[in-house]
């Protein structure tokens, strides 16, 4: 509150007045207004009229003004609501004015972020909605191209294999585009399973940075375990912390990126459960972070980039907390950055180098499959049909329900169940389980979906599944995932 003579000149600022302009009592009495009370338009950045002016000449209460900067002496600023009113005598002679205003910084920034929660939430529902139809296409294409491929045979002098093996890796370029989509847009839990993050590391950052001046030295463990994690969504946090340090390094450098084995105890650094973890550090030789902004550096929406959105590393940090893991960050300007995290450990054997993918062995068994889409449903039945096993298609969850049961009646059980999880205007995979389940406690059935942002996927188990497909999958994890079923 500051209070002002008829003529304008500051009588009275009170302490949260001196706070928030810079001003003491002692300093101000006796000033105009407009110089204790320097305020501008938010919008327009223009210096708005003196308010006690209007006041006094006026002889009326002034209603609530927002959109208003107060400019505080130092050069701050405040986001303010204020109001006013002139003060009168017992005769009703104006013999002044008052000034009522309060900060309201952070009630707007939390309404910013309230709004930007929201947009984001709305962006997560439209990706989910197009990564589904996006993978259900891709299903089908990846499919088709696997069945011409059987079709060719093995001979790698046909004149088509190349062609339907360069298609195959678009196929799985395109799936990641898509995956990045919908960890971007705050993607669900993540399914974990064991994995070689040097290769995940490794493929992620050569592919970012191909084509730039920057390069990345590798300091892997011989003997580095495997890890228990969702590689898609470590892929995301490899390409933005390598991305940053990108950015961080533009006329070109070295990026060091580290990974090694640690155990974590009772009374160990980092805040992590007891068990054996991966240490993953990534590492910039760029401008560093200035001290003041690593506390905020994983808050959503802080950015220092004029085109940034300020998610980059809000979402890594929400993938490494989702994955029982921890991340920080050491940084010197003018010296560079590292970000350090830590993934928990599959086991303590070390990962084995990838070995090229078999052709699909054959298979034997019946299998009941539910898709509702025209083109997923038909692939899969041909593909697991060419590799041996009896199938039987249906495009519902109740039909399904139904057809197990009557099979289940005629003495010929299906082996295994693959269920989509979402049928627009009919029963989705997750109530045909409960039912399937209900009717038979050992009815082993996969869910399938092309949403990654679907919450049954990280704890598939407690709704009843035995296991998970996402879309688009190969056959070879297709029949994979079915052989651990039956097996």
């Amino acid at each position: 509150m500051i209070t002002t003579d008829v003529e304008g000149r500051v009588v009275l600022v009170n302490q949260v007045a001196e706070q928030l302009t810079g001003w003491h009592q002692d300093e101000a009495v006796g000033r105009p207004l407009s110089t204790v009370f320097h305020s501008i338009d938010a919008r327009t950045r223009r210096r708005r009229v003196n308010p006690a002016i209007r006041l006094l000449s006026q002889g009326r209460v002034a209603n609530v003004r927002r959109n208003t900067l107060l400019v505080c002496r130092n050069g701050g600023e405040w986001n303010i609501a204020y109001s006013g009113a002139p003060i009168r005598d017992g005769r009703g002679r104006i013999i002044g004015s008052v000034l009522v205003f309060r900060d309201e910084t952070e009630s707007q920034r939390l309404e910013q972020e309230v709004l930007k929660s929201q947009k984001l939430e709305a962006l997560g529902v439209l990706a989910g909605g197009i990564a589904h139809d996006f993978n259900n296409i891709l299903t089908a294409i990846v499919g088709n191209i696997a069945l011409a491929s059987y079709s060719l045979g093995q001979d790698p002098a046909t004149p088509a294999a190349p062609l339907l093996e360069q298609a195959a890796v678009a196929c799985q370029r395109a799936k990641k585009l898509v995956q990045q989509l919908l960890t971007f847009s705050r993607g669900g839990s993540p399914v974990r399973k064991s994995a070689a993050i040097g290769e995940v590391i490794r493929e992620t950052a050569e592919f970012l940075l191909l084509g730039s001046r920057i390069t990345c030295r590798y300091h892997f463990a011989d003997d580095l375990w495997m890890a228990d994690i969702d590689a898609d969504q470590i892929s995301q946090v490899i390409q933005n912390l390598v991305l940053n340090a990108k950015q961080a390094m533009g006329d070109g450098g070295e990026i060091d990126i580290g990974c090694r084995n640690i155990e974590v105890g009772e009374d160990s650094g980092p805040p992590l459960r007891p068990g054996g973890y991966i240490e993953v550090t990534v590492t910039d030789r760029g401008s560093g972070i200035p001290p003041e902004r690593l506390p905020r550096i994983f808050d959503p929406y802080f950015t220092t980039k004029e085109d940034g959105s300020g998610l980059g590393l809000a979402v890594v940090h929400s993938i490494i907390r989702k994955h029982d893991g921890h991340i920080e960050v050491r940084s010197t300007v003018g010296a560079g950055t590292t970000f350090r995290f830590f993934v928990p450990a599959a086991g303590n054997g070390a990962a084995e180098p990838a070995a090229p993918a078999p052709r699909p062995a054959a298979g034997a068994g019946r299998v009941l499959i539910m898709d509702d889409d025209a083109m997923v449903g038909p692939v899969v039945h041909g593909v697991l049909s060419y590799l041996g096993y009896a199938t039987t298609l249906v495009d519902d969850g109740r039909a399904a329900v139904d057809q197990y049961l009557t099979a289940r009646e005629s003495g010929a059980p299906y082996d295994a169940v693959i269920l989509d999880l979402t049928v627009p205007g009919g029963m989705g995979g997750d109530e045909a389980v409960r039912q399937l389940l209900h009717h038979d406690p050992r009815v082993r059935v996969l869910a399938a979906t092309g949403n990654g942002r679907d919450p049954i996927l990280g704890n598939y188990r407690e709704h009843g599944f035995a296991g998970v497909l996402i879309k688009p999958f190969h056959p070879d994890e297709l029949v994979e995932a079915l052989q651990k079923l039956v097996s």
